[in-house]
């Protein structure tokens, strides 16, 4: 039965071919990159153009409830680069992401009324019209809940939806003037909480994308474990994972088409109580820097005091120094291949990675390209 199906397909094909019909290609996986400019001046010429579908830059602030550019000489300077970088890759897209964990503690103001929503859109569109750029990425954490140190209300769950149509119009008021395509997307954790805040069967009819944080499971303590697993381990009540985050999302009315999966271009590190890394629970003692994948690659992977472990059941690794009693999470390349073969596998729109200058000699955006290609 398969086989006749193959040979009528391709028949069919031929036929269609020869009257002129050119089928349309697959759609290529998103590779989504959030550069930071939030440090100065980003160096374009390192950033592998060619291997990147959408830029996400880092961020744009909230001032008296408008969107804003914090550094605006060094801002405008990388809008400028960036785009530069069309030249290279003339189908990559560059959009501002306003927001993170450290600029969202205005959005809740910011979108309070009718009126005020409409403004905020309008000067986010602004800067998206004035520098030549390809939509807007909402980084909102979070509607509802507390972030960092962010004003919220229960008001905001009806209010992210509606910021999201406001810039879904607005922007498709500013095609009718440019005749191009503009991106709405936002990047939004995958934790269960969130679908109480949010009404995503109704905000995603306003997105392209939903870039899914598939990571930082863990953080801060009272436990270590993995930070940004595909699977659960098994081990761990109630585990967050990269598969449970998109079921969560399906489940709340969003496409597989449109959603993107977090890679984590960094580690999580902690010291533990004990000095047995398949002990559980794993009890910390510190919170320490885990750095990027080019320093744990370049520099831990190579240290003999770091033994790394594969979590089969969650695919993922993690390295432990047992005099140091340090345990750190990560992804690395057989972690991000497991990823690409996932979002294939399960018809995502592709991945997305915070941040891109974490692993400067692109180890894992290689991994990617060889994975997409």
């Amino acid at each position: 039965m398969t086989r006749l199906f193959y040979i009528g397909f391709a028949l069919l094909t031929a036929s269609l071919l020869q009257f002129g019909f050119t089928p349309a290609p697959p759609a290529k996986p998103v590779v989504l990159a959030y550069v930071g400019g939030f440090r100065g001046l980003v160096d374009t010429e390192k950033i592998a153009a060619e291997k990147l579908t959408h830029i996400n830059y880092a961020f744009v602030d909230i001032k008296n409830n408008r969107a804003w550019l914090h550094n605006l000489r060094t801002d405008t300077t990388n809008f400028r680069r960036l785009n530069e970088l069309k030249w290279r890759n003339p189908e990559l897209k560059v959009l501002i992401s306003i927001g993170g964990w450290a600029w969202s503690e205005n959005f809740s103001d910011a979108v309070l009324s009718d009126t005020a929503r409409t403004a905020f859109a309008a000067s986010a569109v602004d800067i998206v019209r004035q520098h030549r750029l390809d939509g807007i990425d909402i980084d909102w954490e979070y509607p509802g809940m507390k972030g960092e140190d962010n004003v919220f209300r229960p008001e905001d769950r009806e209010h992210f939806t509606l910021l999201l149509k406001a810039l879904r119009q607005q922007l498709d008021g500013l095609k009718q003037q440019t005749g191009k395509e503009y991106l709405v997307t936002t990047a939004l954790p995958g934790f269960p909480a969130i679908f109480t805040h949010t009404d995503m069967a109704q905000a995603q009819q306003y997105l392209n994308y939903i870039n899914v944080m598939s990571y930082d499971h863990f953080t801060g303590g009272p436990l270590a474990g993995h930070h940004t697993n595909l699977f659960p381990s098994g081990k761990v009540e109630n585990e967050q994972s990269g598969d449970r985050a998109v079921a969560l999302y399906k489940q709340a009315g969003v496409p597989a088409e449109k959603l993107v999966l977090g890679i984590a271009f960094y580690g999580r590190a902690w010291q533990l109580e004990h000095n047995n890394p398949r002990k559980y629970p794993r009890t910390i003692t510190k919170v320490e820097r885990g750095g990027g994948y080019t320093f744990i690659k370049d520099s831990l992977l190579t240290n003999p005091a770091y033994k790394r472990y594969w979590d089969r059941k969650a695919k993922a690794p993690y390295l432990f120094n047992k005099d140091q009693k340090r345990f750190v999470s990560y992804d690395d390349e057989e972690s991000v291949r497991e990823k690409c073969r996932y979002v294939q596998e399960n018809g995502l729109a592709g991945v997305m990675f915070w941040e891109y200058f974490s692993d400067p000699n692109a180890y894992l955006l290689n991994e990617i390209n060889r994975q997409f290609r």
